[in-house]
């Protein structure tokens, strides 16, 4: 039979159908796909200037809500998820921090304990490097009213490189005992080195400073964030050490509620050789008594590994974070010029992408691992923007704009 030319109907359409389907967010199609409510980012807050937010980071409490943080200059801002699930407060002002360590990490932290929320964030009477102290404040109120500051490092400017992280929990189920942890980059013995403090009290009162680690040729890394986790009695520490031209994640692990801590050990196998900071700090996640899993940068690209294992790679970026579910880890990164935002859900075998123009991303996981969220920093519409995603549980509908 000799052919015409002519095509049949469905295949007329299809390239049109193709092109149609290639402009719908993919979200929209994973709608399509039999999914009639996906998860949607929901914006929290936008600015520009010295009113843009920026480094949120986020809590969830033992009762499934989510609490956030973020910084506008040298204020501290908080929203918390509305008890019947339709989306999240308002954020406003909680207080100022006078020369508030922001930007690269640098930023408020919350813990969210039963009955009680916790911030602190660093900040100083000179600011610019000169001095900084980790203060923090409470509320026993849902975040109405804030209580404090409380200085956490008790030799004065000695946390002025701005990096820190908080942690918190209740190391014995069955008892209402809770504790919270802040570890720092410390400056008081003329090196940078790894510093800790607990409280018992809900962040009223802080322990006699620790030195966790002391670098055996100086200093660890100068410029990248420690993380902290708390699993039970076992506190667990991240930090990026600088030993002989190495810039690589070490762990450093407690199983006594923090009393003691073992020898730090390297995350993964490999190295980078590098003779500056990269500015990128990673994180770590632990669950259910197991070995802790962290995430960080090497060169160009992402890894996830456990201590003395042989680590994974994840694909090319920066910035990662973990958070462990009841399903696995969730991880995120940024990656490529134009910033965008990865996703690895739990479960799942490779990243999917969330967005674009993005910065910081941070994952918290609560609620016995049932509750995942991410929140980040997106520039949308001319304005810096504070996002959030569920990832596991919560309302996975789109809030209005």
């Amino acid at each position: 039979m000799t052919n015409t030319g002519h095509k049949p109907p469905a295949a007329r359409f299809l390239p049109l159908l193709v092109t149609i389907l290639l402009q719908i967010p993919p979200f929209s199609i994973w709608a399509i796909a039999g999914n009639p409510h996906p998860a949607s980012p929901r914006i929290l807050a936008k600015g520009q200037g010295s009113t843009a937010p920026q480094q949120p980071q986020s809590a969830i409490d033992p009762a499934g809500s989510v609490h956030v943080v973020f910084g506008k200059s040298n204020e501290v801002w908080y929203c918390r998820s509305r008890n019947d699930g339709t989306g999240y407060t308002t954020p406003t002002k909680a207080f100022a921090v006078p020369n508030m360590s922001l930007g690269m990490r640098r930023g408020p932290r919350i813990v969210a304990l039963k009955n009680r929320l916790i911030i602190t964030a660093i900040g100083g009477p000179q600011g610019k490097g000169r001095d900084g102290d980790i203060l923090s404040w409470t509320s026993q109120d849902g975040g109405e009213t804030w209580a404090g500051p409380v200085r956490v490092n008790d030799v004065e400017a000695s946390a002025r490189e701005g990096l820190h992280a908080m942690a918190g929990g209740q190391p014995d189920p069955g008892k209402p005992h809770e504790v919270v942890w802040t570890i720092w980059l410390d400056l008081r013995n003329n090196r940078t080195e790894i510093c800790g403090s607990s409280s018992i009290d809900g962040g009223l009162t802080w322990s006699p400073n620790r030195i966790l680690y002391t670098n055996p040729q100086k200093s660890v890394c100068e410029c990248c964030h420690p993380s902290i986790t708390m699993d039970g009695r076992s506190v667990h520490v991240l930090f990026r050490n600088s030993l002989d031209g190495n810039r690589d994640m070490f762990v450093m692990s407690s199983t006594d509620g923090g009393r003691n801590f073992e020898a730090a050990v390297p995350a993964g196998r490999g190295h980078w050789k590098l003779n500056a900071c990269p500015m990128d700090g990673g994180m770590l996640a632990a669950a259910a008594g197991k070995t802790p899993v962290a995430v960080w940068r090497r060169e160009g690209n992402i890894y996830q590994g456990t201590t003395g294992d042989a680590e994974q790679l994840l694909g090319p970026g920066d910035q990662p974070w973990i958070a462990a579910t009841s399903g696995g880890p969730a991880i995120a990164w940024t990656a490529g010029k134009t910033r965008d935002l990865m996703l690895q859900k739990p479960g799942s075998s490779g990243p999917e992408l969330v967005a674009r123009e993005t910065g910081f991303p941070v994952l918290t996981a609560g609620k016995q691992g049932e509750r995942a969220i991410l929140i980040w920093e997106q520039r949308e519409g001319g304005q810096q923007t504070i996002q959030v995603l569920d990832v596991v549980g919560g309302l996975a509908s789109r809030a209005s704009r």
